[in-house]
């Protein structure tokens, strides 16, 4: 299980893939070939953003202030417009972004734009509003959005005031049809199956969502069958039902699915065997933050890790360098 180290002239402000390269959106477009050799930024961003997301087709990012109120829509780089969330708390939880790619194709872009808890869909080229109407929200905090591969759903791990982790699943297809869909708590099924705070959540697959529950005291403890505290759970949204759910031993941190495996960030970074909840491998001496939750008053900032598109390299950013980790296979 091979590291790969990058020499950074300072650390990498965000990572993504680029073919064999390395690119810092967020540093200006720092990159880095796969010789190592660093290209210097371009670009110097008049805010203090510090995290980037980017579009299935490649030619779109959001870069934004994972705590603060401030994102742009880059498209190849250029800026296509400014995006806002409320202040509301914005210094306690993470920016609710997410960028999809719906059936028919249209890029789109998930967002708060006018409250913390009003989900919006729009064209993500052209800032056209998808989920115009009326609307009443529940009182919830939407944080870490992602739409699904196939862009039928959208996942966010936000929290209730409390406070609460909370993981839900919304169907887009309907959403499209009546906005209000947005306005509740997600897929009933997968909403009464969970016992517990929902820590951390991403997809697997088109189908399947991977949701960490902390520590925390149940809900009520009377469901032998929902997903409960410190598990970590496998939900198929055609089954309605969970697939796996076993103990980890340790916080999941930032979750990243991995083919049937999942890449946990918390401390350093683990593989996951999700039928067992057994570590096939780690990396202890690549060091990552200890965040888990999406909310707190003391920010832990997200990890700068990126998968790449064939699953088989882990790029994370270190002080000094960026580590390249060569998964295993099989």
């Amino acid at each position: 299980m091979r590291v790969t180290k990058m020499p950074t002239k300072s650390a990498a402000m965000s990572l993504v893939w680029d073919g064999d390269d390395l690119v810092d959106v967020v540093g200006g477009w720092r990159r880095w070939d796969s010789a190592g050799t660093e290209t210097p930024g371009k670009v110097s961003w008049a805010y203090p953003f510090d995290q980037v997301t980017v579009s299935a087709s490649g030619r779109f990012h959001v870069i934004y202030a994972e705590r603060g109120t401030k994102a742009l829509v880059l498209d190849n780089g250029q800026i296509v417009r400014e995006l806002n969330r409320s202040f509301y708390h914005a210094a306690d939880y993470d920016y609710p972004v997410a960028l999809g790619r719906l059936p028919d194709g249209r890029e789109i872009l998930a967002h708060c734009p006018d409250q913390h808890n009003l989900l919006e869909i729009e064209e993500l080229e052209s800032g056209r509003r998808l989920t115009s109407g009326e609307r009443t929200p529940v009182d919830v905090f939407h944080s870490r959005l992602t739409v699904s591969p196939d862009g039928r759903h959208l996942l966010m791990a936000g929290w209730l005031w409390h406070p609460y982790g909370v993981g839900w699943v919304f169907d887009l297809q309907q959403a499209l049809l009546d906005p209000a869909v947005l306005d509740g708590r997600g897929i009933v099924p997968l909403y009464e199956a969970v016992d517990a705070e929902v820590a951390a959540a991403c997809w697997l697959d088109d189908d399947r969502v991977v949701m960490a529950a902390s520590t925390e005291e149940p809900l009520d403890g009377e469901d032998s069958e929902a997903l409960s505290p410190g598990q970590l759970g496998v939900w198929s949204i055609a089954a309605g039902a969970w697939q796996h759910r076993t103990t980890l031993t340790h916080p999941a941190g930032t979750m990243i699915a991995c083919g049937d495996e999942i890449l946990t960030l918390h401390g350093h970074p683990r593989l996951i065997d999700l039928s067992t909840g057994a570590v096939k491998a780690e990396w202890p001496d690549v060091t990552v933050g200890t965040k888990s939750d999406s909310y707190g008053v003391t920010h832990l900032p997200t990890p700068v890790a990126t998968l790449d598109r064939d699953q088989r390299r882990l790029a994370v950013a270190q002080p000094d360098h960026i580590a390249v980790i060569h998964l295993p296979t099989g």
